[in-house]
């Protein structure tokens, strides 16, 4: 393996590359971090698909894909991780080894038999199962379709066509991932962060260990974080949720509205805003713990120059009538400050945009932050092209050439390679026709009730083709994946506007296809770390996608039908959890994108035709790294300045909130800087652990609270820290002459 100054990873500016150690490397991951924790050792004979894989497995994925999608509707929409499942397995796979019959059982009709029961629960067994819950993580995006036509535009979608929407957005990535994965596995270089998570745990779960005296095991270390997290996530989750969002300048300047701005957690800047409370933290942009320290830097620097310089001047400086409005919001409205009335620019029966309806109303209007949010994605897409161009193009280029030769590779690769029969690309490649053909009747019949034509299916599937790999690529170094959704929301809006659930279709297929891909890939990654079969892998992940598909629908059909004025927050009692974050802005962006149209946004006949420049600086922002990475080879943090991650620095906002990147970027750099440079031993034994630890008890507890407890409309005390609030109400208030909002002053 090589490194050079166009290849600057493993990112660490405090260590110098060296011929010796380079030479080293060869014999195991290039990444220290990988090196920390990932075994490089195999043992082939371990059965893999049992009996027990396939029960526990098919029960893990179910579990989790309808706790993820119940959770998704929530206000802190927690990912209930597959560390879960991974613990919970444990003992129950342990326990059939020790009780389950060992005899072959024959299958009636045919030769084959199996048995119940090969022999002591293994590490390969539970990673499969692992990667059968990880399918249940991932949840089902289409569902968000069917959220925003049910709840939000109050119509009807033919069920039948719901379910093969579902399942061909689900499939789809497997196509790319097997054209990719020699790039995006095979490759040292491309270590999948998170995955170092799971890898620990699982051998600080089977790997025999002997307690230090006056210290614990990992696996005692583990137990004690998540009884702790189990028991402390009910005074966030139920007796005290105003800790879920503390913001200190609300408290002491209770009646400005600049100060609510400034320090709301919710609906402002979120200066000097904290939580306490893993749920808020790790919510939307992940564990904190798993991402790579150099990482948490570009995201600071991004999000204070986005949050705090960026914002503040664009609004005080009322740039597109930023004061008729929030300073933070995902929400559209007309021209004095009102939320937009969608029903007046579109047609009842149709379900198309009303060109004279919209006339005689309004533009479209949107917050300051919702605007620079738009062009910021705009140049991350751009720039995430040329930073994989530049700084990872000649590793590909290098990849493409030796991947033909079978030739590249670390220590992990070439065990696998030595011990296990590559998944054959035809099996990726019939899939992926399969799903194109199930794609084109999801679109084309039904009465074309998505309103996508042929055309916009195959379109989709190009632009995931052509971008899965850079965004691969950034995902599997920085933890931190870039989405197609702003990029193909505008495309087909050009192409073919005035259709919201064409737009939001057409996103899906783009979108989904490559996040799905990123997904399989990441998993046969870890099966890669693993020593796992990758046919094996393969069987797996398509089986847990399939029932994820199947749960996703049937949980979001259940609570959509079940709650009342679920994702209305007008209708809703104070402090619901149901409000919906996430389809809200999908709602308000199928407007944007769908009804109204980019021509009419960001075109030559809207509001915000400027950032369309966007584009072009993320297309030319990396360059200058780059070259002073080449000119000065020595200084590696140069090499560590990441362009996309900088201009994705605020974690996922507006869908997540101020004080969610707040929180999980302080966090962050305590334990992934500060511990990890400080206490070097103590984090490659515990780190990876805590985080697994921390997310079991909150995904347990706050499961536990809403079936015995909230489902049952049992509330905690009544007192003014109970609700899911920063009590920073004045944040919302617009601060323009004459605009009146309930609730706010009148300027």
């Amino acid at each position: 393996m090589e490194t050079d100054a166009t290849n600057p990873v493993p990112c660490d500016p405090e260590k110098p590359v060296n011929a010796v150690e380079t030479i080293e490397e060869v014999n195991d991951s290039p990444v220290e971090e990988v090196r920390l924790t990932v075994a490089i050792t195999d043992d082939p004979t371990l059965p893999c698909l049992t009996f027990r894989t396939w029960v526990l497995g098919i029960i893990s994925c179910a579990a989790l894909a309808f706790l993820n999608q119940f959770f998704v509707y929530r206000q802190n929409a927690l990912s209930v991780s597959s560390v879960a499942a991974q613990i919970l397995v444990l003992p129950v796979g342990k326990l059939m080894a020790a009780t389950l019959p060992t005899e072959a059982v024959k299958i009636p009709g045919t030769k084959w038999s199996f048995t119940m029961n090969p022999g002591p629960f293994n590490l390969k067994e539970h990673c499969l199962i692992t990667i059968f819950a990880n399918a249940g993580v991932t949840g089902a995006y289409a569902v968000n379709i069917i959220t925003i036509i049910k709840a939000f535009y109050h119509r009807k979608i033919n069920l039948v066509a719901a379910m093969l929407l579902t399942h061909s957005t689900q499939l789809l990535g497997y196509g790319w991932a097997g054209i990719f994965r020699k790039f995006l596995v095979d490759s040292p270089y491309m270590w999948w962060p998170s995955n170092l998570v799971q890898v620990s745990l699982f051998r600080a779960l089977h790997e025999v260990e002997v307690r230090r005296k006056g210290g614990l095991t990992r696996l005692q270390f583990f137990t004690v974080v998540s009884v702790s997290s189990f028991c402390y996530y009910i005074i966030p989750n139920f007796l005290f949720p105003s800790i879920t969002a503390l913001s200190f300048l609300c408290w002491i300047w209770k009646d400005s509205v600049t100060a609510h701005q400034i320090g709301g957690g919710i609906r402002g800047l979120g200066l000097g805003s904290i939580a306490f409370d893993w749920s808020t933290i790790a919510a939307f942009a992940g564990s904190p713990l798993a991402a790579p320290g150099f990482a948490i830097i570009n995201m600071l620097v991004g999000f204070i120059l986005i949050v705090y310089v960026m914002l503040p001047i664009a609004y005080w400086k009322n740039l597109y009538n930023a004061k008729r409005f929030p300073i933070v919001s995902a929400h559209v409205f007309d021209a004095t400050g009102a939320p937009y009335n969608t029903s007046a620019i579109l047609t009842g029966k149709t379900f198309e945009f009303n060109r004279a309806g919209y006339h005689s109303y309004s533009k479209v209007n949107l917050s300051i932050f919702f605007v620079l949010i738009y062009g910021l994605n705009f140049a991350a897409l751009a720039s995430t092209v040329s930073h994989v161009a530049l700084f990872h193009g000649r590793t590909i280029w290098r990849q493409t050439k030796a991947s033909f030769q079978e030739k590249f590779g670390d220590i992990h690769t070439r065990l696998m390679r030595k011990h296990y029969e590559p998944v054959p690309q035809w099996w990726f490649h019939s899939l992926l026709i399969m799903v194109v053909a199930i794609s084109m009747l999801a679109c084309e019949g039904f009465g074309r009730q998505l309103q996508l034509p042929y055309w916009g299916v195959a379109l989709a599937m190009v632009l995931a083709f052509v971008f899965t790999l850079p965004v691969g690529v950034i995902a599997a170094t920085t933890n931190q994946p870039s989405g197609l959704n702003v990029i193909s929301e505008m495309i087909i809006g050009y192409l073919y506007p005035g259709k919201p659930l064409a737009n939001v279709v057409f996103k899906t297929y783009g979108t989904i296809s490559i996040s799905q891909a990123i997904t399989f890939l990441s998993d046969f990654k870890l099966g890669h770390y693993m020593k796992i079969p990758p046919k094996s892998m393969f069987l797996v992940q398509l089986v847990g996608t399939v029932i994820t598909s199947l749960v996703s629908f049937g949980t979001a059909w259940w609570l959509l039908t079940s709650i009342e004025h679920i994702c209305d927050q007008k209708n809703l009692p104070p402090g619901s959890p149901w409000t919906c974050p996430g389809d809200d802005v999908f709602y308000n962006a199928s407007i944007i994108w769908g009804v109204v149209g980019p021509l009419r946004m960001f075109g030559k006949l809207g509001l915000y035709q400027e950032m369309n420049y966007f584009f072009l600086f993320g297309l030319v922002a990396p360059i200058p790294g780059w070259y002073f990475a080449r000119k000065y080879p020595s200084r590696r943090w140069i090499g560590c300045i990441n362009i996309p991650i900088i201009l994705s620095g605020t974690l996922g906002m507006p869908v997540a909130k101020a004080v969610n990147c707040v929180s999980w970027l302080t966090v962050g750099i305590l334990f992934n800087l500060v511990v990890y440079r400080r206490y070097k031993g103590w984090w490659a034994r515990h780190n990876y652990i805590l985080s697994a630890g921390l997310d079991v008890g909150v995904a347990f507890m706050g499961t536990l609270c809403y079936f015995a407890l909230q489902y049952n409309d049992i509330i905690g005390p009544s007192w003014w820290g109970l609700h899911i609030d920063d009590h920073c109400p004045l944040a919302k208030c617009p601060t323009a002459p004459g605009i009146k909002v309930d609730q706010c002053p009148v300027h």
